[in-house]
């Protein structure tokens, strides 16, 4: 990959790095077809349980390249209509590919992070910011709807639909320090130290039973649109009972009482 860097920094943690600084990782066609293909790659990668997404130099993502207006792959001969309607749904391939992966996605967001950069992040499970990171739902400042691959539906979920309304009808940039206030981040560190927190809060997740951190991820994930507490209960009570047939809860005990960590059984 020319715009995308996989890296292995600590057992079972990944590090995907946009690559392509001198355009603050603007998300052209090429970063989008191998940023998706790298978070299918690492989803089927069974020695990658967590993965931190972030990018090189001084930017996460400033969002679209719109200094670069080619279509998705597939669109040579399509008119304008079709064109930029299988754009559109290529760019958000991409967020579905971050948020339907299997595996928990940290995002260390380096800079700013503002359009499809701003919407990357909402797709993580977790996000780390830098000190001098930005943060802005800008589409409606090209001209467009704030309503853009998944904002409209991660944002109000995670900061509340109030905050989200101000923050997508505004467009306005708006810091770390507000962005954790408000419950986007669950830490703002110096930037020196981003990338290391992510990693400590990674291997953190790592150091848990597979099983487990599968089906937190997934449970999570469908009890955003759980109709009921009971729904939910429902879930819960059926990835419970399939996770004792695991035998990690038998060595759970069988660790505590011998004072030593659990050997988690894989898969």
């Amino acid at each position: 990959m020319e715009t995308v860097n996989i890296e292995t920094v600590a057992s079972g943690v990944c590090t995907l790095t946009m690559n392509r600084p001198e355009a603050r990782n603007a998300l052209s066609m090429q970063l989008i077809g191998e940023l998706t293909t790298a978070f299918r790659t690492l989803d089927n990668d069974r020695d990658c349980r967590v993965i931190i997404l972030t990018g090189a130099g001084a930017s996460f993502c400033a969002g679209a390249d719109l200094k670069h207006s080619d279509g998705a792959p597939g669109t040579e001969d399509m008119t304008t209509l079709g064109l930029v309607y299988k754009t559109q749904e290529y760019l958000a391939e991409l967020m579905l590919s971050i948020r339907e992966c299997s595996k928990p996605v940290i995002a260390a967001i380096n800079g700013a992070a503002v359009g499809g950069g701003f919407a990357m992040a909402l797709a993580c499970d977790i996000c780390v910011a830098a000190s001098n990171a930005t943060f802005g739902s800008v589409f409606i400042k090209v001209g467009l709807s704030s309503c853009d691959v998944g904002t409209s539906y991660l944002l109000p979920r995670i900061v509340g639909v109030a905050r989200a309304a101000e923050l997508m009808l505004t467009g306005r940039i708006f810091g770390a320090d507000e962005a954790q206030m408000i419950g986007l981040l669950h830490k703002v560190e110096a930037a020196e130290d981003l990338l290391a927190s992510a990693v400590n809060t990674a291997m953190l997740i790592a150091e848990n039973n597979e099983y487990g951190v599968w089906m937190t991820k997934k449970g999570l994930s469908a009890n955003l649109d759980a109709p009921s507490l009971r729904h939910a209960m429902e879930l819960e009570n059926r990835t419970q009972v399939l996770g004792y047939f695991t035998g990690n809860m038998e060595e759970a005990v069988d660790a505590f009482g011998e004072g030593r960590k659990p050997s988690w059984k894989k898969l």
